[in-house]
């Protein structure tokens, strides 16, 4: 199934609903940006209730969900990594929040610098999403991408603030 998935679909099983983003996987534009999007307010909630090691610890447990989640709907759609599975850039985005420093400018900057490394996929990105198949390959190439990202920002705040 290469065509998008429809609502019907991504409500026919829980892991197929976490792989599409609750949703915004069915995004007819830009599904991996709605998905990094969608990390902000999913951040912003949890960030009132846990402390850093507690938002770690859910990262790593969404890490593992969707592992097993884009598994699933990568065969229920015949794709192993279709366009619209975007849980792995809300989990890698969130960790691109947990790092960050502090500021809006910072959470901008970083939202664009991690959409730059998932599009672009620089090495090992590519070949981890090339060669590593299922729910692991799925997560694991935006967890690269948000440390590229985590390196970038540590550059730029060394240099010049």
């Amino acid at each position: 199934m290469n065509a998008p998935p429809s609502a019907r679909f991504a409500l026919g099983h829980p892991a197929r609903f976490i792989a599409l983003g609750f949703g915004t996987g069915l995004a007819p534009l830009g599904p991996g940006t709605a998905g990094s999007m969608l990390a902000f307010p999913v951040y912003m909630l949890l960030d009132r209730w846990l402390d850093a090691p507690g938002l770690f610890v859910v990262i790593v447990a969404f890490f593992a969900v969707g592992v097993w989640a884009c598994g699933r709907t990568g065969r229920d759609l015949g794709v192993p990594d279709h366009r619209a599975m975007n849980w792995d850039e809300v989990v890698a985005m969130m960790l691109v929040l947990l790092v960050a420093p502090d500021g809006l400018e910072w959470w901008v900057f970083g939202f664009g610098a991690f959409r730059f490394f998932d599009v672009a996929k620089p090495p090992p990105i590519r070949h981890i999403d090339q060669s590593m198949k299922g729910g692991l390959g799925v997560m694991l190439d935006d967890i690269v991408a948000a440390f590229y990202t985590l390196l970038l920002m540590a550059i730029v705040k060394r240099l010049f603030f």
